[in-house]
């Protein structure tokens, strides 16, 4: 997408994972969101990054985001990544992030704030209780889990659809799913991978980890891993 995509999206009846991909002077790229319904895809240039620096991973709350939820998301972030890991304060939404219908934020707007707030050497992942949306083909709002730009320096996730007992386990991989995405990871055929495409069901109970495939183009990015 815009590389738009922990990008897992449950609905009750709506299921999307979304991943877009960054647009520069450099490189113009396409968007690309997956859904219940099947998958849509345009062509795509493809890109090398290389990035042997580690960078912070900033965790940023916005309003009314749970304190230990956010140092919950730290705490498992810290257990894979060797770099800095922050929190920061929680922060208002931007104004003019929500649809016309005043019912959802806007994920690609939520994206862009964080990314020109976000200066170089970092990455931020944006946490929110809210229902998030993007746009998907011909549907102007549709609801997703998370987004992230890829490759970029944010991404956002929600809790809003994610449904289960262990719907805390199901954020941290949504969110890690969209920070790959940052590092410029699309998603993964091996369905235990965690960078694995939703195909419009939830299948974050099954996925595990980042697969070898996955794994050497993070550590290649500066990402220690276990």
């Amino acid at each position: 997408m815009k590389h738009f995509s922990f990008t897992y999206i449950l609905v009750i009846g709506l299921f999307s994972f979304s991943c877009i991909k960054n647009k520069s002077e450099e490189n113009k790229q396409e968007a690309k969101i997956e859904n219940q319904n099947g998958k849509a895809k345009v062509a795509q240039t493809k890109t090398t990054t290389k990035n042997a620096d580690k960078v912070t991973i900033l965790i940023q709350p916005f309003q009314n985001f749970p304190v230990t939820s956010a140092t919950a998301i730290e705490k498992e972030l810290k257990k894979i990544y060797s770099g800095a890991v922050q929190i920061n304060a929680p922060i208002d939404f931007p104004v003019n992030t929500m649809n016309r219908a005043k019912t959802r934020y806007r994920a690609d707007s939520l994206i862009d704030y964080l990314s020109k707030t976000t200066k170089p050497g970092f990455l931020t992942i944006g946490l929110t209780e809210k229902d998030i949306s993007t746009t998907k083909g011909k549907i102007a709002d549709w609801g997703i889990f998370g987004l992230g730009y890829c490759p970029g320096r944010s991404c956002i996730a929600s809790t809003f659809r994610l449904k289960g007992n262990n719907k805390f386990e199901k954020l941290f991989k949504v969110a890690i799913h969209e920070l790959g995405h940052t590092q410029g990871l699309d998603h993964c055929p091996v369905k235990t991978c965690l960078m694995r495409d939703a195909e419009g069901k939830d299948h974050l109970n099954e996925e595990k980890e980042f697969c070898a495939k996955c794994k050497s183009v993070l550590v290649k990015a500066g990402w220690e891993l276990k």
